[in-house]
Protein backbone atom coordinates (compact mmCIF):
# COMPACT_ATOMS: atom_id res chain seq x y z
CA UNK A 1 0.00 0.00 0.00
CA UNK A 2 1.32 3.67 -1.21
CA UNK A 3 0.72 6.07 1.89
CA UNK A 4 -0.05 9.50 -0.11
CA UNK A 5 -0.12 13.07 1.25
CA UNK A 6 -1.42 15.80 -1.02
CA UNK A 7 -0.25 19.67 -0.66
CA UNK A 8 -2.64 22.31 -1.95
CA UNK A 9 -5.53 20.20 -1.84
CA UNK A 10 -8.03 22.69 -2.50
CA UNK A 11 -7.48 22.76 -6.32
CA UNK A 12 -8.88 21.30 -9.30
CA UNK A 13 -5.76 18.91 -9.95
CA UNK A 14 -5.94 18.33 -6.21
CA UNK A 15 -9.82 16.98 -6.49
CA UNK A 16 -8.83 14.74 -9.42
CA UNK A 17 -5.87 13.14 -7.84
CA UNK A 18 -9.00 12.34 -4.64
CA UNK A 19 -11.46 11.39 -7.21
CA UNK A 20 -8.76 8.67 -8.98
CA UNK A 21 -7.04 7.70 -5.53
CA UNK A 22 -9.68 7.18 -3.00
CA UNK A 23 -11.01 3.97 -5.40
CA UNK A 24 -7.39 3.09 -6.09
CA UNK A 25 -6.55 -0.17 -4.84
CA UNK A 26 -2.96 0.39 -3.75
CA UNK A 27 -3.26 3.95 -2.25
CA UNK A 28 -3.66 5.32 1.09
CA UNK A 29 -4.46 8.95 1.34
CA UNK A 30 -3.09 9.94 4.57
CA UNK A 31 -3.47 13.74 4.65
CA UNK A 32 -4.39 16.51 2.31
CA UNK A 33 -2.59 19.64 3.30
CA UNK A 34 -5.05 23.03 2.66
CA UNK A 35 -3.66 25.58 5.60
CA UNK A 36 -7.08 27.80 4.44
CA UNK A 37 -9.51 24.76 4.87
CA UNK A 38 -7.65 23.19 7.51
CA UNK A 39 -10.56 21.75 9.83
CA UNK A 40 -13.27 21.65 6.83
CA UNK A 41 -14.64 18.54 5.22
CA UNK A 42 -13.01 17.27 1.83
CA UNK A 43 -16.26 17.01 0.33
CA UNK A 44 -17.19 21.16 1.27
CA UNK A 45 -14.72 22.09 -1.37
CA UNK A 46 -14.74 18.96 -3.75
CA UNK A 47 -18.50 18.04 -3.31
CA UNK A 48 -18.20 15.19 -6.30
CA UNK A 49 -16.54 13.32 -3.61
CA UNK A 50 -19.92 12.94 -1.16
CA UNK A 51 -20.29 9.47 0.05
CA UNK A 52 -16.90 8.50 -1.44
CA UNK A 53 -14.80 9.89 2.17
CA UNK A 54 -14.89 11.35 5.19
CA UNK A 55 -11.23 12.81 5.24
CA UNK A 56 -11.08 16.67 6.63
CA UNK A 57 -8.14 19.36 5.45
CA UNK A 58 -5.56 19.64 7.79
CA UNK A 59 -2.51 22.50 8.20
CA UNK A 60 -0.38 19.77 9.37
CA UNK A 61 2.12 17.20 7.04
CA UNK A 62 3.41 14.49 8.90
CA UNK A 63 5.69 13.66 5.86
CA UNK A 64 7.20 10.87 7.81
CA UNK A 65 3.85 8.76 7.44
CA UNK A 66 3.56 8.55 3.60
CA UNK A 67 6.01 7.43 0.58
CA UNK A 68 4.85 9.80 -1.66
CA UNK A 69 3.89 13.52 -1.83
CA UNK A 70 1.93 15.40 -4.51
CA UNK A 71 2.58 19.20 -4.73
CA UNK A 72 -0.88 20.59 -6.30
CA UNK A 73 0.43 24.28 -5.88
CA UNK A 74 0.37 27.15 -8.39
CA UNK A 75 3.29 27.81 -10.65
CA UNK A 76 6.57 29.15 -8.55
CA UNK A 77 5.63 27.73 -5.69
CA UNK A 78 6.93 23.91 -5.24
CA UNK A 79 10.57 25.26 -5.60
CA UNK A 80 9.84 27.78 -2.44
CA UNK A 81 7.81 25.19 -0.19
CA UNK A 82 11.04 23.02 -0.48
CA UNK A 83 13.37 25.78 -0.04
CA UNK A 84 10.98 26.50 3.25
CA UNK A 85 10.63 22.84 4.36
CA UNK A 86 12.27 19.70 5.22
CA UNK A 87 11.05 16.74 3.12
CA UNK A 88 12.68 13.51 4.45
CA UNK A 89 15.05 11.77 1.40
CA UNK A 90 12.81 8.59 1.93
CA UNK A 91 9.52 10.53 0.24
CA UNK A 92 9.29 10.35 -3.05
CA UNK A 93 7.51 13.25 -4.80
CA UNK A 94 5.49 14.27 -7.49
CA UNK A 95 5.10 17.67 -8.96
CA UNK A 96 2.44 19.44 -10.39
CA UNK A 97 3.87 22.72 -11.29
CA UNK A 98 6.23 23.76 -14.06
CA UNK A 99 8.64 24.03 -11.45
CA UNK A 100 11.46 22.14 -12.21
CA UNK A 101 10.06 20.45 -15.78
CA UNK A 102 13.21 21.44 -18.13
CA UNK A 103 16.53 20.01 -16.93
CA UNK A 104 19.28 21.98 -15.81
CA UNK A 105 22.02 21.58 -13.63
CA UNK A 106 21.24 21.02 -10.19
CA UNK A 107 17.85 19.22 -11.11
CA UNK A 108 16.71 15.85 -10.34
CA UNK A 109 13.68 15.97 -11.07
CA UNK A 110 12.87 13.33 -13.98
CA UNK A 111 10.28 14.69 -16.56
CA UNK A 112 7.23 12.51 -15.79
CA UNK A 113 6.15 11.62 -19.37
CA UNK A 114 5.85 7.90 -19.44
CA UNK A 115 5.68 7.54 -23.33
CA UNK A 116 9.36 8.55 -23.56
CA UNK A 117 11.12 8.37 -20.08
CA UNK A 118 8.68 5.27 -18.38
CA UNK A 119 12.41 3.79 -17.29
CA UNK A 120 13.74 6.93 -15.47
CA UNK A 121 10.60 7.36 -14.20
CA UNK A 122 10.33 4.23 -12.39
CA UNK A 123 13.79 4.83 -10.64
CA UNK A 124 12.87 8.02 -9.85
CA UNK A 125 12.75 10.01 -6.29
CA UNK A 126 11.33 12.93 -7.96
CA UNK A 127 8.81 13.37 -10.93
CA UNK A 128 8.00 16.40 -12.48
CA UNK A 129 4.38 16.45 -14.58
CA UNK A 130 4.10 17.54 -17.72
CA UNK A 131 1.81 20.20 -18.59
CA UNK A 132 -1.43 19.48 -20.12
CA UNK A 133 -0.72 21.47 -23.34
CA UNK A 134 2.67 20.21 -23.13
CA UNK A 135 1.40 16.75 -22.99
CA UNK A 136 -1.43 17.12 -25.70
CA UNK A 137 1.30 18.42 -28.47
CA UNK A 138 3.93 16.22 -27.48
CA UNK A 139 2.05 13.21 -27.84
CA UNK A 140 1.40 14.74 -30.93
CA UNK A 141 4.80 14.90 -32.39
CA UNK A 142 6.65 12.12 -30.91
CA UNK A 143 6.68 9.69 -33.11
CA UNK A 144 7.39 12.37 -35.83
CA UNK A 145 10.28 13.38 -33.88
CA UNK A 146 11.88 9.86 -33.68
CA UNK A 147 11.51 9.79 -37.40
CA UNK A 148 13.51 12.47 -38.04
CA UNK A 149 10.54 14.82 -39.59
CA UNK A 150 10.65 17.72 -38.33
CA UNK A 151 13.14 19.68 -39.79
CA UNK A 152 10.64 22.79 -40.38
CA UNK A 153 8.92 25.33 -38.15
CA UNK A 154 5.50 23.08 -36.53
CA UNK A 155 2.69 25.40 -36.82
CA UNK A 156 0.24 24.18 -33.60
CA UNK A 157 -3.13 25.49 -32.51
CA UNK A 158 -5.14 24.16 -29.51
CA UNK A 159 -8.12 24.41 -27.41
CA UNK A 160 -8.75 23.95 -23.88
CA UNK A 161 -11.54 24.18 -21.20
CA UNK A 162 -11.89 26.28 -18.30
CA UNK A 163 -10.51 23.96 -15.94
CA UNK A 164 -6.87 24.75 -17.54
CA UNK A 165 -7.20 27.92 -15.94
CA UNK A 166 -7.61 26.45 -12.42
CA UNK A 167 -9.98 27.27 -9.51
CA UNK A 168 -9.30 30.77 -8.55
CA UNK A 169 -12.18 32.66 -10.61
CA UNK A 170 -10.87 35.21 -12.84
CA UNK A 171 -12.18 37.19 -15.67
CA UNK A 172 -11.63 34.66 -19.00
CA UNK A 173 -13.49 31.86 -16.69
CA UNK A 174 -16.67 33.41 -15.77
CA UNK A 175 -19.50 31.29 -17.77
CA UNK A 176 -21.42 34.26 -18.80
CA UNK A 177 -18.05 35.41 -20.68
CA UNK A 178 -16.46 32.15 -21.70
CA UNK A 179 -20.33 30.74 -22.88
CA UNK A 180 -20.54 31.00 -26.68
CA UNK A 181 -17.08 32.58 -26.66
CA UNK A 182 -13.55 31.81 -28.01
CA UNK A 183 -10.24 33.83 -27.98
CA UNK A 184 -6.42 33.10 -28.12
CA UNK A 185 -3.98 34.09 -25.31
CA UNK A 186 -0.22 33.85 -25.11
CA UNK A 187 0.06 33.51 -28.57
CA UNK A 188 3.67 32.05 -29.35
CA UNK A 189 4.71 32.79 -25.78
CA UNK A 190 3.20 30.10 -24.01
CA UNK A 191 4.74 28.55 -20.86
CA UNK A 192 4.60 25.27 -22.54
CA UNK A 193 6.69 25.72 -25.12
CA UNK A 194 10.17 24.66 -23.79
CA UNK A 195 8.96 21.63 -22.37
CA UNK A 196 7.84 20.35 -26.00
CA UNK A 197 10.83 21.14 -27.26
CA UNK A 198 13.24 19.38 -24.95
CA UNK A 199 10.71 16.55 -25.29
CA UNK A 200 10.88 16.48 -29.03
CA UNK A 201 14.86 17.57 -29.07
CA UNK A 202 15.31 14.16 -26.57
CA UNK A 203 13.91 12.02 -29.36
CA UNK A 204 14.70 13.35 -32.50
CA UNK A 205 18.60 14.44 -31.38
CA UNK A 206 18.41 17.77 -32.38
CA UNK A 207 15.64 20.32 -33.07
CA UNK A 208 16.46 23.72 -35.56
CA UNK A 209 12.50 24.39 -35.62
CA UNK A 210 9.92 26.76 -33.82
CA UNK A 211 7.31 25.15 -32.33
CA UNK A 212 4.52 28.39 -33.47
CA UNK A 213 1.58 27.46 -30.63
CA UNK A 214 -1.54 29.25 -30.52
CA UNK A 215 -3.41 28.48 -27.44
CA UNK A 216 -7.51 29.23 -27.52
CA UNK A 217 -9.71 28.91 -24.63
CA UNK A 218 -12.97 27.15 -25.51
CA UNK A 219 -16.40 27.19 -23.94
CA UNK A 220 -15.83 24.08 -22.39
CA UNK A 221 -15.24 22.53 -18.86
CA UNK A 222 -11.76 20.05 -19.56
CA UNK A 223 -10.48 18.78 -22.42
CA UNK A 224 -7.44 19.81 -25.19
CA UNK A 225 -7.87 19.47 -28.74
CA UNK A 226 -5.01 20.01 -30.74
CA UNK A 227 -3.76 20.43 -34.62
CA UNK A 228 -0.32 19.82 -35.67
CA UNK A 229 1.19 20.31 -38.99
CA UNK A 230 4.21 19.33 -39.85
CA UNK A 231 5.67 19.93 -43.52
CA UNK A 232 7.58 16.49 -44.76
CA UNK A 233 7.45 14.53 -48.50
CA UNK A 234 7.33 11.36 -46.41
CA UNK A 235 4.51 8.80 -47.63
CA UNK A 236 1.52 9.20 -45.33
CA UNK A 237 1.81 5.07 -44.99
CA UNK A 238 5.25 5.35 -43.54
CA UNK A 239 4.21 8.20 -41.21
CA UNK A 240 0.87 6.16 -39.79
CA UNK A 241 3.32 2.97 -39.41
CA UNK A 242 5.31 4.78 -37.40
CA UNK A 243 3.00 6.23 -35.24
CA UNK A 244 1.29 2.69 -34.90
CA UNK A 245 4.95 1.25 -33.63
CA UNK A 246 5.38 4.16 -31.24
CA UNK A 247 2.26 3.67 -29.31
CA UNK A 248 1.77 -0.22 -29.71
CA UNK A 249 2.04 -1.02 -26.87
CA UNK A 250 1.29 1.97 -24.28
CA UNK A 251 -1.58 1.52 -22.01
CA UNK A 252 -3.19 5.47 -22.54
CA UNK A 253 -2.09 6.44 -25.77
CA UNK A 254 -3.79 5.50 -28.97
CA UNK A 255 -3.26 5.93 -32.54
CA UNK A 256 -6.79 6.17 -34.31
CA UNK A 257 -7.37 5.11 -37.94
CA UNK A 258 -10.18 7.64 -37.87
CA UNK A 259 -10.66 11.03 -37.15
CA UNK A 260 -10.45 11.94 -33.68
CA UNK A 261 -13.21 13.62 -31.14
CA UNK A 262 -12.78 15.15 -27.83
CA UNK A 263 -15.84 13.79 -26.06
CA UNK A 264 -13.29 10.16 -27.17
CA UNK A 265 -11.25 11.13 -24.01
CA UNK A 266 -12.87 13.57 -21.88
CA UNK A 267 -12.88 11.85 -17.88
CA UNK A 268 -10.37 9.63 -18.78
CA UNK A 269 -6.72 9.13 -18.61
CA UNK A 270 -6.52 8.19 -22.61
CA UNK A 271 -4.26 10.57 -25.61
CA UNK A 272 -5.64 9.88 -28.83
CA UNK A 273 -3.69 10.80 -32.03
CA UNK A 274 -4.70 10.85 -36.12
CA UNK A 275 -2.89 11.64 -38.73
CA UNK A 276 -3.52 12.05 -42.52
CA UNK A 277 -1.49 13.74 -45.30
CA UNK A 278 -2.23 16.70 -47.29
CA UNK A 279 0.19 17.24 -50.16
CA UNK A 280 3.42 17.87 -48.42
CA UNK A 281 1.44 18.82 -45.25
CA UNK A 282 1.48 16.11 -42.14
CA UNK A 283 -1.81 17.19 -39.98
CA UNK A 284 -1.57 15.45 -36.95
CA UNK A 285 -4.91 16.02 -34.55
CA UNK A 286 -4.11 15.10 -30.93
CA UNK A 287 -6.42 15.22 -27.73
CA UNK A 288 -6.65 14.13 -24.01
CA UNK A 289 -8.24 15.50 -20.67
CA UNK A 290 -6.31 18.59 -19.56
CA UNK A 291 -6.93 17.58 -16.06
CA UNK A 292 -6.61 13.93 -16.34
CA UNK A 293 -3.93 12.96 -18.73
CA UNK A 294 -2.86 16.33 -18.77
CA UNK A 295 -2.75 16.50 -14.83
CA UNK A 296 -3.71 14.57 -12.10
CA UNK A 297 -4.22 11.16 -14.01
CA UNK A 298 -1.03 11.02 -15.45
CA UNK A 299 0.86 11.70 -11.47
CA UNK A 300 -1.32 8.56 -10.74
CA UNK A 301 0.30 6.73 -13.55
CA UNK A 302 4.01 8.51 -12.42
CA UNK A 303 3.21 6.77 -9.04
CA UNK A 304 2.05 3.67 -10.05
CA UNK A 305 5.29 3.55 -12.41
CA UNK A 306 7.56 4.56 -8.97
CA UNK A 307 6.07 2.14 -6.80
CA UNK A 308 6.20 -0.92 -9.27
CA UNK A 309 2.61 -0.95 -9.74
CA UNK A 310 0.08 -1.99 -12.49
CA UNK A 311 0.67 1.35 -14.55
CA UNK A 312 -3.26 1.36 -15.18
CA UNK A 313 -4.07 0.72 -11.83
CA UNK A 314 -6.78 3.02 -10.66
CA UNK A 315 -7.17 4.51 -13.98
CA UNK A 316 -9.65 2.64 -15.90
CA UNK A 317 -11.67 5.40 -15.88
CA UNK A 318 -14.31 5.81 -19.05
CA UNK A 319 -15.85 8.55 -20.48
CA UNK A 320 -19.52 9.63 -21.08
CA UNK A 321 -19.74 7.90 -24.68
CA UNK A 322 -21.68 10.81 -26.68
Amino acid sequence: MVRIGILGGAGYTAGELLRILVNHPDADIVFVNSSSNAGNMITDVHEGLLGETNMCFTDSMPFEAVDVVFFCFGHGKSKQFIEENKIPDNVKIIDLAQDFRLKAPGNDYIYGLPEINRAEIAKAEHVANPGCFATCIQLGLLPAAKMGLITEDVTVNAITGSTGAGQKPVGTTHFSWRSGNMSIYKAFEHQHVPEIKQGLRQLQGHLDAEIDFIPYRGDFARGIFATLVVKTDVPVDDIVAGYKEFYADEPFTHYSDKPINLKQVVNTNKALVHCEKHGNKLLVTSCIDNLLKGASGQAVQNMNIMFGLDEKSGLRLKGSGF
